[in-house]
């Protein structure tokens, strides 16, 4: 099995997908919140992680209705850290389908590059070792960035920041280079674009601690059906809610873009930010090989 699903479109689902490519600017970055797993086992009176399971299969779906929809990037809620909470046997089912989604081969045709955000510390060594080879053998990939936020809380990622400019080496950095910014740069996500749409599944209408940073001006989308229910229907009403919105959001959005302290640093506070920068990436990138050679 592949991570990106042989989905067999009908005719008028070829032509809706047209009519909404053709109706206006479509989203560069997609967030989904996959919710509703559970209930949606209870109520086809299956297994919880059967419903899990089917969940990750719809991923699979959503993947290649981005793909053909020209979406550039997926960022997906698989996993927050307030699900260790949960009881042993649901957690321990959870990482074991983990497992197996990551030993299914990723079709490079498909030029999907996997990303994980989140806190791989908290994961048995074993999931981490195969998130880690999953990262640096879809590396080259470019068609379409995937990050798949696991172990992860948006508190957790802007702690996570603070404690490596804190515990920076050598002491690079000086106290009036740090800003917004520079904290935006050590988060997980500094290789993303914040989304342009944030789409969650079974009805309810919170973020629940996920890329809170990220989301300023992200056109939230809240769908009354549960994650392994969704359909492309669903997913084009999400992609034609954004293009109502994007309009008056883009203003913001070139505002924020150009508004950032960087662009007012001097050059002796750029090139110790830079330094900084090159060195988080240099030991983040070595943490990343020795998860894989474990």
């Amino acid at each position: 099995m592949t991570w990106v699903s042989d989905y067999k479109y009908t005719w008028y689902e070829k032509l809706a997908m047209n009519v909404i490519r053709s109706g206006g600017h479509l989203p560069d970055h997609v967030a989904f919140v996959m919710d509703g797993n559970r209930r949606y086992a209870k109520l086809e009176h299956i297994r919880k992680i059967d419903g899990h399971s089917r969940g990750f299969d719809k991923l699979n779906d959503c993947l290649r209705w981005c793909l053909d929809m020209g979406v550039k990037e997926v960022t997906t809620f698989a996993f927050s850290i307030e699900n260790f909470k949960r009881s042993e046997e649901e957690v321990d089912d959870l990482l074991n389908l983990t497992r197996e989604v990551f030993t299914r081969s990723l079709t490079h045709d498909y030029g999907v590059r996997v990303r994980i955000i989140g806190n791989l510390s908290l994961l048995p060594e074993n999931l981490q070792y195969l998130m880690a080879q999953k990262m640096l053998e879809t590396e080259k990939n470019n068609k379409l960035f995937l990050n798949f936020a696991f172990a992860y809380t948006s508190r957790d990622e802007i702690t996570e920041a603070i404690e490596a400019i804190l515990k920076q080496e050598d002491h690079v950095l000086e106290e009036q280079d740090i800003n917004e910014h520079l904290l935006e740069q050590c988060l997980y996500t500094k290789l993303s674009t914040p989304p342009d749409l944030l789409f969650r599944t079974s009805g309810e209408s919170r973020i629940s601690d996920f890329l809170m940073w990220q989301l300023t001006y992200t056109v939230l989308y809240f769908a009354k059906i549960f994650w392994p229910a969704t359909s492309l229907w669903h997913f084009l009403a999400g992609i034609f809610s954004y293009q109502r919105a994007s309009v008056r959001l883009e203003p913001f959005k070139r505002k924020q873009n150009t508004g950032y302290e960087a662009t007012r640093m001097n050059t002796l506070s750029l090139n110790r930010v830079q330094t900084f920068l090159k060195q988080l990436d240099i030991y983040r990138a070595e943490e990343l090989s020795k998860l894989r050679n474990k």
